[in-house]
């Protein structure tokens, strides 16, 4: 399934719409989550934005071996977007760290 968050913008066709991160976590928690697709700002960051989900995804992935989704950044916010991708980099090292140790 590939999971597009978003508060504005239409989910594109063969997309699954959410609109808070608790919801994208849930999905990606459930399993089956191919690519997802981040929206930084949501309209209410007291519930979160795209890089909360980021962060989840970061940490799953150092404590438990999550094998994240393919990620894609589409927020419009240019310095969001930025540490969205710094953040997006860190899950790519952290999988191949963890590739790594496994081959050993």
């Amino acid at each position: 399934m590939k999971v597009y968050l978003d508060d504005e913008r239409p989910t594109p066709p063969g997309w699954i719409g959410v609109r808070w991160p608790e919801e994208a976590i849930h999905l990606l928690e459930a399993g089956g989550v191919s690519e997802i697709s981040l929206d930084h700002d949501l309209g209410d960051d007291e519930r979160g934005t795209g890089y909360t989900v980021l962060l989840w995804i970061e940490k799953a992935v150092a404590t438990r071996g999550f094998i994240p989704p393919r990620i894609h950044i589409h927020t419009a916010n240019a310095s969001a977007r930025s540490k969205m991708m710094l953040g997006v980099a860190s899950i790519e090292r952290l999988v191949r760290s963890v590739d790594e140790d496994r081959d050993s």
